[in-house]
């Protein structure tokens, strides 16, 4: 009966259920589910009440403004979530495990990374791996806001926090300095004691801590141009519209553009490698996640100031 509680697992779990109760998990509504998976309102709940059927379980609260995983339903949400991991990983690896197949790396992995630090320094590095390695396939996702490990959007994140709980395996890569980096003529007339004018991050991305910080050491200061990752206020600081605050891998390797001796410097900020500790011995994660580390610290002193 749907009014009485269900426990013990009823019956056998089919595969397709679990996928589709990954997608709502992951997406939070019904309607992003469905599109994720390219199929319509009526087979995603079809799915999810079968699923609870076969658990004997509760999973979601079916509520107006939408679904909402029960204590029950995260826990088969991480469950899945390492199922789904262990078939992307028998996939990857074979049935030979580490030495049947001769020593090739084969496999999805997939990478994110903050937009700036991917077109600036990661896509390069990462598609030297992938000619190295010709069964080893990288998508190389540019968020700037972090997306969920945990949800397995993706299987490496490079990041500039270092999470506080999750059962992460996690790297430092060293440390990313900034300074101030305009033309020679903008540099010459802020160091000469004029008011800067600046390129700053957009209005949506006015939380992020490159934009705060801006905004609580100059306050008064004009921002002439916005734009939502450092690569482009690179390309617009080089038109002359102003200054911008870069991390030194950025500005050093922008045409046009010299380092300003202007004070106060944003202090540098630590970048860390995660992946989940479950993949810890899968082999195309452990070989992309050791190539960034390696290749992080051979150019170390690119970020440094």
């Amino acid at each position: 009966m749907a009014d009485q509680k269900r426990t013990g697992l009823r019956g056998a779990v089919d595969w397709e259920d679990l996928r589709v109760f990954l997608a709502l998990g992951r997406h939070g509504s019904l309607s992003a589910a469905a599109r994720a998976l390219t199929v319509n309102h009526a087979t995603i709940s079809r799915r999810i009440q079968a699923l609870e059927d076969s658990l004997g379980e509760k999973l979601v609260d079916r509520r107006p403004d939408g679904y909402v995983l029960t204590a029950a339903g995260r826990r088969a949400l991480a469950a899945a979530g390492d199922m789904e991991a262990a078939a992307q990983s028998l996939a990857r690896e074979g049935v030979h495990g580490d030495g049947g197949d001769g020593g090739v790396v084969r496999g999805l992995v997939r990478v994110n990374a903050p937009p700036a630090l991917s077109q600036g320094f990661v896509i390069d590095r990462l598609a030297r791996l992938a000619v190295q390695h010709p069964g080893l396939d990288i998508d190389l996702a540019t968020d700037l806001r972090a997306v969920s490990l945990n949800r397995h959007k993706a299987d490496i994140a490079v990041r500039l926090t270092r999470p506080t709980d999750g059962d992460y395996i996690v790297k430092p890569l060293g440390a990313m300095g900034f300074g101030f980096y305009g033309t020679p003529e903008v540099c010459e007339t802020a160091e000469a004691g004029a008011e800067p004018v600046f390129v700053g991050f957009d209005e949506e991305n006015a939380d992020m801590p490159d934009a705060a910080w801006l905004a609580k050491h100059f306050p008064r200061a004009r921002v002439a141009f916005r734009a939502n990752n450092h690569m482009s206020q690179a390309i617009a600081a080089r038109t002359g519209a102003g200054l911008a605050v870069l991390p030194h891998y950025v500005g050093r390797q922008a045409p046009g553009l010299r380092a300003c001796a202007l004070t106060p410097v944003r202090d540098p900020r630590e970048m860390w490698l995660l992946i989940r500790g479950q993949d810890r011995k899968d082999r195309a994660i452990r070989t992309v996640a050791d190539h960034l580390q390696r290749v992080f610290e051979e150019e170390r002193e690119l970020f440094l100031a």
